[in-house]
């Protein structure tokens, strides 16, 4: 007998500093929105482990976004977007996730975002408190420059190239299936997707000597930062957390850097009493 999936996926046209993007989404649950946002140059399928758990989503109502030029959510129709090299800006990121809640009508959704998605959880709590209930900030740092290279959209190098890095990034306690699954997954972007995501990843998201003006009575924040993780490591995670009055941190004991898709199953432990802390909010 087949066996079915809770999760359903569909499109929504939104409208982002001028430019229509025909978006793929995917959701799960009921409850208060839980707004999750993939890594540099991968897809929503990342969070596919936490949309079947229904612990969650007996509360949550998760939602996992492609990024346009992401998975499958196509460049824009609209402009000729072959004629530039795409690169991923802090305000375009920030508004894109702005109104994508808006289209879906989120009522203060929760952020949770990973890698570049960690970093958007400190731009969001800064420029955009109002709008968002929560932020959770997975592999979240001040600053980490150095990994926006040309050399990830070198000709010469292949899809095979940037998997076998991404698996590195993982905890060697992660199961190797899972491990796997996250190079599998980088594999399959688009040349030129995860250099142009790493230039908000290291270039434009540099919230050094700001993370004071954030007002955690207006959003609460939460960092969670993988002891593996030699990109966004423990301990920018708790400088960070540490300049950020009210905001809570807690190291992952043997994650890595992609803790829900590497291993949800101890990932859940840290990440679960705060979801239920948020939701008491």
């Amino acid at each position: 007998m087949a066996r079915f999936e809770p999760i359903t996926g569909k499109y929504v046209h939104i409208e982002v500093q001028g430019v229509e993007y025909r978006v793929y989404f995917e959701e799960s649950g009921k409850g208060i929105p839980l707004l999750c946002q993939h890594t540099a140059g991968a897809e929503g399928l990342q969070w596919r482990h936490l949309m079947n758990d229904e612990e969650v989503t007996s509360r949550y109502q998760v939602l996992s976004v492609d990024l346009p030029y992401h998975g499958k959510s196509l460049p824009p129709e609209s402009v000729e977007w072959w004629k530039e090299e795409y690169r991923l800006t802090k305000s375009f990121f920030i508004d894109f996730h702005v109104e994508f809640s808006r289209a879906l009508g989120l009522e203060k959704p929760v952020f949770l975002g990973c890698s570049m998605g960690g970093h958007l959880a400190l731009d969001l709590a800064l420029e955009r408190p109002d709008e968002f209930r929560a932020v959770i900030g997975v592999e979240s740092a001040e600053f980490t420059p150095g990994f926006h290279m040309d050399w990830w959209s070198h000709p010469r190098i292949s899809g095979q190239f940037r998997s076998a890095n991404l698996y590195e990034a993982t905890s060697p306690y992660s199961p190797e299936k899972y491990r796997r699954e996250v190079g599998w997954v980088y594999s399959q972007s688009a040349p030129l997707v995860f250099n142009g995501d790493l230039y908000y990843y290291s270039v434009e998201h540099d919230v050094t000597g700001k993370l004071d003006q954030i007002d955690t009575t207006r959003v609460a924040v939460y960092i969670l930062c993988g002891e593996y993780d030699i990109a966004s490591t423990p301990e920018m995670g708790r400088q960070a957390a540490s300049k950020i009055k009210g905001s809570k941190f807690t190291e992952m004991k043997k994650l890595g850097h992609f803790p829900v898709a590497e291993n949800y199953e101890v990932c859940k432990g840290y990440l679960m009493p705060i979801l239920k802390e948020i939701a008491k909010i």
